[in-house]
């Protein structure tokens, strides 16, 4: 094994516990999502006992994450196809699924649980937002308004509009974001119509 390979492997405890707390999730829930033994999941992040891919692929579905965020492994290939996530200093993470010059931008949001006391700050710029709940509960505030939206359900709003997202105390939220210049909203395509006489 080389020294690339054996510092990606050593980076994997650290980066398992980062996820799990991000998310959180406690070690004994970690263990009956994926059927890895609380000892051995604690052994793994403690970089005591190297992961196994019997172990990656059941954690990587578990976190919702490929196998090289998992691992955090090095870029390889076409940097145009090769998105990486985005860690913020408060837990948040961000992941761009688009990369084009131009047109509606896509990104997957994972914010970690919330306080519902929260004191939101808002935020403008320019542009149009579209956002969808993946999993959890997000609030989003939205000029005088506080609102809780569930899986499946989406807003989108103009950007100029003062704005806030957040996860809210009952846990983690996953949610999708496309972003696009102002005046430049998602098309929504509605069920053909039937002809008279159906």
């Amino acid at each position: 094994m080389d020294d690339s390979t054996d510092r990606t492997l050593d980076a994997v405890g650290p980066r398992l516990k980062q996820l799990r707390q991000g998310r959180d999730i406690t070690l004994s829930d970690l263990a009956a999502e994926t059927g890895i033994s609380t000892s051995t999941l604690s052994r793994l992040e403690a970089g005591l006992r190297r992961p196994t891919l019997e172990q990656l692929l059941p954690l990587a579905r578990a976190y919702a994450v490929t196998l090289d965020e998992l691992v955090d492994a090095p870029e390889t290939g076409d940097p145009r196809i090769n998105l990486r996530p985005i860690t913020t200093n408060d837990g948040r993470t961000i992941l761009p699924l688009s990369r084009r010059p131009g047109g509606i931008q896509a990104y997957k949001f994972v914010l970690p649980t919330g306080r519902d006391d929260a004191e939101p700050e808002l935020r403008t710029h320019e542009g149009y937002d579209w956002a969808f709940v993946l999993n959890g509960r997000l609030r989003l505030v939205l000029g005088e308004h506080d609102l809780i939206l569930e899986p499946g359900e989406a807003a989108e709003f103009d950007t100029r509009t003062p704005h806030w997202f957040g996860a809210t105390s009952s846990g983690p939220v996953e949610f999708l974001s496309l972003v696009g210049k102002q005046g430049e909203r998602a098309h929504v395509r509605a069920a053909p119509r039937r002809a008279q006489g159906d």
